[in-house]
């Protein structure tokens, strides 16, 4: 009887023990390796030396056909021969794989954070980041293949080593081409490409199909062009400021005479000595010196480089002109969105041919999904506004889960209070206890009702707001307070006569008034209300 494996199959079942022996052998056999004959050699022949416009035109026509190969060694060689494309092209690998990424688990269930975990133990810190720039290597040529050589002796089974592969060895389906394939001696069409054995990253820079797409072909007429210029710019160095050598020969002269005269005009630019007989002469004339001749050569090829910056950062101000930190800065924002787009495109090549495989293969499909493999790109920006509105928001109310903000900050969940160790953890700072408000009132030495009701607010375990509590006592005791001032006015109203009495009344009445008892306990209340503030605040 056949037993089945927890392990699930293409289509969904679980997989029979002879399948899982057979998957595991095939997993650790190199389907694309090269050879020394045959269609995945390394040896490749040099494009760019001989490079003409027709030539160009021809292999880019051919290319978006099906036969890419004189185009991706052309791709191959204008890393290598540009200085500024390679450095460029390296720059914007590099924004991304120096990202350290994170692994973000399906759900908050135990069996979702094993996986999870076991998912994080492949970002190896030694070699991921060479994995991260070989698969970016089809920003430049429209696609890169990078095989996986699984190591199935131990539980999980894991990726050995990734082998990035050259695009050469693979082509593009004739009906679609869209669907890459291997090229391989028993398949002339091409051949499908294994299950779980390569990682396809195909950066979408624009719409048709992946091969029209690299910056290769962008760039490849501004490289033709550069090297020209260049050329042209070495040569007219190497004869600037030499006069012009003329050889002048009489009517009589024969051929041989007129050899002569040239190899001596020859010999003169390069050994500055020659022989010449009595009826034949040499003549400097002196070039005038031109104002910077030189100069069109370099603006061109400053310019050239500048179109290249475009393509390939989206910007020139950071690699080309050198301008203010602060100009860098708003060109930088445009290089941010294409390091956002390179990094979203990149994940969801790896979350599909890299996490997803080794979750099938090593714990079947998950219930609750897979967990997600991201490069997260912050911005210091942005990070700034977020600790700072949340450090408004968050007193005044806002419940915040503290995994969320980690998560977007890029730092990782803490270890549990019982696993931690000797490294030190940072903890919120216990908040300042309230300042004794009682004490306060008792040593105010005042017996008036507003000392007394917050001495009795702070003393009972179940007092609501000081400040609260302060008014209230405050409203009852109004009446001892305002009598000497409201009962001197009720006197002079009942013995008066008429209203034009009372008013002439006032300034009598003013002196009779009596406002020290109000006026104490107004500020004895202010004291104590600005007291209960500060400590609240603290």
């Amino acid at each position: 009887m056949t037993g089945t494996s927890p392990i699930l199959g293409p289509d969904g079942r679980p997989m029979k023990r002879v399948e899982r022996a057979a998957t595991k052998a095939a997993l650790t056999e190199e389907v694309a390796a090269p050879s020394l004959f045959g269609v995945r050699r390394v040896w490749q022949e040099a494009i760019a030396r001989d490079l003409t416009p027709a030539r160009l035109a021809g292999l880019l026509r051919r290319a978006a056909e099906g036969d890419a190969d004189a185009y991706l060694a052309l791709a191959e060689e204008m890393e290598e021969l540009d200085l500024h494309y390679g450095s460029v092209l390296g720059t914007r690998k590099r924004a991304l794989s120096g990202i350290e990424p994170r692994v973000e688990a399906a759900s908050d269930e135990t069996r979702d954070q094993e996986i999870a975990d076991a998912v994080r133990k492949l970002v190896n810190p030694l070699v991921w980041p060479d994995l991260v720039e070989d698969l970016l290597d089809g920003l430049g040529k429209g696609y890169s293949v990078v095989e996986m050589i699984w190591d199935t002796a131990a539980t999980p089974w894991t990726p050995a080593r990734y082998e990035h592969r050259d695009p050469r060895w693979f082509t593009y389906d004739d009906a679609s081409r869209r669907r890459l394939l291997l090229k391989d001696e028993a398949a002339p069409r091409g051949a499908e490409l294994p299950r779980h054995k390569f990682i396809v990253h195909e950066p979408r820079l624009k719409s048709g199909i992946p091969i029209r797409g690299g910056l290769a072909r962008l760039a490849a007429w501004t490289f033709m062009f550069k090297h020209y210029t260049v050329l042209d710019w070495v040569q007219f160095c190497e004869t600037y400021g030499m006069p012009i050598r003329l050889g002048r020969y009489g009517a009589g002269a024969g051929e041989a005479d007129l050899r002569v005269l040239r190899q001596a005009v020859m010999n003169l630019a390069r050994d500055a000595a020659a022989i010449l007989p009595d009826t034949m002469r040499v003549e400097f004339e002196q070039v005038a010196a031109g104002g910077g001749g030189w100069e069109v050569f370099r603006r061109l090829a400053e310019y050239l480089d500048k179109q290249i910056s475009k393509a390939v950062l989206g910007q020139t101000m950071t690699a080309d002109d050198g301008a203010s930190l602060a100009q860098a800065k708003v060109h930088n924002d445009v290089r941010q969105d294409i390091l956002r787009a390179d990094a979203r495109q990149l994940n969801a090549t790896l979350n599909r041919d890299l996490v997803r495989p080794f979750v099938d293969l090593n714990f079947g499909a998950p219930p609750n999904g897979y967990p997600l493999l991201l490069h997260p790109v912050l911005e210091p920006e942005d990070v700034a506004l977020l600790v700072d509105s949340l450090a408004k928001l968050v007193p005044m109310g806002l419940e915040v889960e503290a995994s969320v903000v980690r998560d977007k900050l890029g730092l990782p969940d803490p270890p549990p209070q019982e696993k931690r160790g000797p490294e030190v953890v940072l903890l919120r700072a216990p908040a300042a206890p309230p300042p004794d408000l009682a004490g306060v009132a008792n040593r105010a030495g005042c017996g008036c009702p507003a000392c007394g009701g917050l001495a009795r607010a702070t003393n009972r375990e179940d007092a609501g707001d000081e400040l609260d509590e302060l008014a209230a006592d405050m409203l009852d005791g109004w009446r001892p307070m305002m009598a000497p001032l409201i009962d001197p006015v009720v006197a002079t109203i009942r013995s008066a006569g008429s209203y034009e009495e009372v008013l002439a009344r006032l300034p009598e009445l003013a002196e009779r008034m009596d406002a020290d008892a109000l006026i104490r306990a107004l500020a004895r209340a202010t004291f104590l209300a600005h007291a209960a503030g500060d400590g609240g605040d603290r």
